[in-house]
């Protein structure tokens, strides 16, 4: 499949879904229970109460191509763990947590692409209440952000600040600004809606992961909808010299995709959630933005997704 002609757009969305990561769960419809009378009065008591994703895909062989270029026939496999504490003090509630993601790719020895991205950061918080329907987060992501190994040029403090506006139980609209200075555009702004269409359709339109879901029963529901992906990370100080490109050492890497597929939640318990989806990669971008060198999608590949993901 060929690269798509509308490269700027789906960069441009790709982005603001980096943003509305943190701000997305916020439209969910028990929203406004999170900053209850008890969460926000003047008690300060720490609860036991948190979040956590343990996710993998592998995505199956596809092609990049920069010009004449063309790295063929590579696979793909991400993991994704974060885990999160979510104590309420008087002004809300904190989130205090570390997140592990890691892009591993069947390049060939000495590829002009690392056959490894990955970035360890903090999870630093707080969700407050503004008003009645006016739900408001902070979040910053702290760490490191490189490839096989990480050293001190990879530190970047990627953060977001959004909200939520309640306008009924069915329906909540998501806003919000990101903050990257690694990015191509530093600050951008995005938002979504999340509307209970009937009893059993929800549209969830908020970024990154756009669906229509269909609440089969309370423990299963079905789903169908995209991923939008963009994440920035530092090459080492020799992977240019290597490669016989000088200029890409210690270069800031953008790497994009999307992915458009169906998939179900089932809800085991209380606390564990089981999904599994599968479906297509149609775009992927390698893109060394500051100094003009990018890889685009030349061929898409087929993808498949576990996770156990859960509150408690």
């Amino acid at each position: 499949m060929k690269n798509f002609s509308c490269q700027p757009l789906i960069s441009t969305y790709a982005a603001l879904a980096s943003l509305l990561v943190a701000i997305s769960a916020m439209a969910g419809e028990n929203s406004a229970q999170q900053f209850s009378a008890e969460n926000t009065s003047e008690a300060s008591t720490f609860s036991l109460s948190g979040e956590y994703v343990i996710e993998g895909t592998y995505v199956g062989n596809g092609d990049v191509q920069r010009g004449p270029h063309v790295l063929r026939d590579f696979d793909e496999s991400d993991i994704l763990l974060r885990f999160v504490l979510t104590p309420r003090i008087k002004l809300g509630v904190l989130r205090l947590g570390a997140e592990w993601e890691r892009f591993s790719f069947g390049f060939p020895d000495r590829a002009p692409l690392p056959d490894t991205l990955q970035a360890v950061s903090l999870v630093l918080g707080l969700d407050t209440q503004l008003s009645d329907s006016i739900l408001l987060r902070f979040q910053a992501q702290p760490g490191f952000y490189g490839t096989d190994h990480f050293e001190s040029q990879d530190v970047n403090i990627p953060f977001v600040i959004g909200g939520t506006y309640i306008y009924s139980p069915d329906l909540q609209f998501v806003l919000g600004i990101g903050v990257d200075i690694d990015r191509k555009y530093p600050v951008l702004p995005g938002g979504g809606i999340r509307w209970k269409i009937a009893r059993q359709w929800v549209l969830d339109a908020v970024l990154p992961n756009p669906r229509l879901e269909f609440l089969f029963n309370k423990d299963l529901t079905f789903y169908a909808g995209g991923t939008l992906r963009e994440i920035n990370f530092r090459v080492d100080d020799h992977f240019g010299t290597t490669r016989g490109i000088p200029r890409l050492n210690q270069a800031v890497l953008t790497y994009s995709e999307v992915r458009v597929g169906a998939g179900a939640d089932w809800k085991v318990s209380s606390v564990i959630t089981l999904s599994a989806e599968a479906g297509y990669q149609p775009y992927r971008d390698f893109d060394f933005y500051r100094t003009d060198v990018r890889y685009h999608q030349e061929g898409g590949a087929p993808y498949g997704t576990v996770s156990v993901h859960g509150e408690f």
